[in-house]
């Protein structure tokens, strides 16, 4: 349920409060060992070395401390060294106390409470399993060192992986949260810049477009032609300005708005009201297709031919659907073209739609135009 992570620098790092958290109870819980240390020092069977014991817990804790606190580079690793050498000082408790008091649990091992940091810190790094692990380890080598089990042992058990789960939970979700509102701001300072743009492009370029095509249209010849394509730049350029963002962070990519770049004098294209997110590569793979389905129309439906592109968002796939009333092909035509070796459709349309593990149907009769119907899983994966 959970990975390992990337510390970045103090103050960008969401869960820096958590490491804080985990470093300031290592040394409160160090405190608390020490001071058990104290009390049952004269008792202990090698008191000289529950003494070295709680210093070499103490200097760790200084270690542990400059590393969580200036986090740089994986930490994961560091963790797991954490859990290590806390489970080493663990374990000289059965040289410190007598068999007596590991037997029947009449003293607290040496390093006591302060072991649940690491399990702390496992959390934090790297998320619920982790830390739930960390808490299984170390409630296994309290078993191990006691050398028996009971219900107060068993306890501590549920307690330290319980704590590790939660703790990892709040971690995780702090990053996610963390990772949300770092898009929706990249994606606000966009749209503002694209509004920026939008006004900057309809004051100037986009009314100089509209007065050539204008003016152009009233004439013949080349400068009809000129009107007619300043027409179209118009128009792709509206769209253009007009579009909200096509990818994201996350690895996905909204088709409506690539399609709706595809629009022209020629092509009219409809897509839903809301953005169909696909992953990135399929969306790429998609409007590849409709472009080759649109230079088609361009070369072989007729000067006077127009295109219509219509996008559907069906849930668990989405079908495009691309038309045009130009001189439509002979059904025997498109085989004859894949002999010769053109391989735009078979290979190009065909090619991609399958490897996306959709389907493409093909409508066409000479006189009556060409209509693609392109259908794809939503979650399809190019191979």
């Amino acid at each position: 349920m959970g990975t390992a992570v990337t510390a970045t620098p103090a103050g960008k790092d969401p869960t820096v409060p958590l490491w804080r958290a985990a470093v300031l109870l290592r040394v409160l819980t160090l405190l608390f060992a020490a001071g058990v240390t104290l009390v049952y020092l004269d008792e202990y069977a090698r008191p000289w070395l529950a003494l070295a014991t709680v210093g070499a817990m103490a200097a760790w804790t200084v270690v542990i401390a400059v590393r969580y606190l200036r986090p740089s580079g994986p930490v994961l690793g560091f963790t797991v060294l954490d859990l290590a050498v806390c489970c080493a000082l663990m374990c000289t408790s059965r040289l410190v106390l007598t068999p007596v008091q590991l037997s029947v649990a009449q003293a607290p091992l040496v390093t006591t409470v302060w072991v649940t940091g690491v399990v702390a810190a496992g959390a934090v790094c790297a998320g619920p399993a982790v830390g739930a692990g960390f808490g299984a380890v170390v409630a296994a080598f309290n078993y191990g060192v006691r050398g028996y089990v009971d219900t107060d042992l068993t306890r501590d058990l549920v307690l330290l992986v319980g704590v590790g789960f939660v703790l990892g939970l709040a971690a995780s979700s702090s990053r996610r949260s963390a990772e949300r509102l770092a898009a929706a701001l990249r994606a606000e300072a966009a749209t503002a810049e694209r509004d920026r743009l939008a006004r900057s492009i309809h004051d100037g370029v986009l009314q100089v477009l509209a007065r050539v095509r204008q003016q152009g249209g009233e004439l013949r010849g080349e400068a009809a032609e000129l009107a007619r394509l300043a027409g179209e730049q118009e128009i792709a350029l509206r769209a253009l300005v007009s579009t909200g963002h096509v990818s994201t962070q996350d690895g996905t990519a909204d088709l409506a708005g690539r399609l709706k770049l595809l629009a022209s004098g020629r092509t009219e294209v409809s897509v839903p009201a809301t953005a169909v997110r696909l992953p990135a590569a399929v969306a790429g793979e998609l409007e590849s297709v409709v472009r080759e389905a649109l230079t088609n129309v361009a070369k072989h439906a007729g000067p006077d031919a127009r295109a219509w592109v219509l996008l559907e968002d069906l849930g668990d796939e989405v079908v495009v659907s691309v038309r045009d009333d130009g001189v439509g092909i002979v059904p025997s035509r498109i085989e004859e073209a894949e002999r010769e070796g053109r391989m735009g459709i078979a290979r190009s349309m065909r090619g991609r739609v399958t490897e996306l593990g959709g389907t493409i149907e093909l409508e066409t009769a000479p006189g009556v135009g060409v209509e693609w119907e392109l259908r794809v899983p939503r979650d399809g994966t190019p191979r």
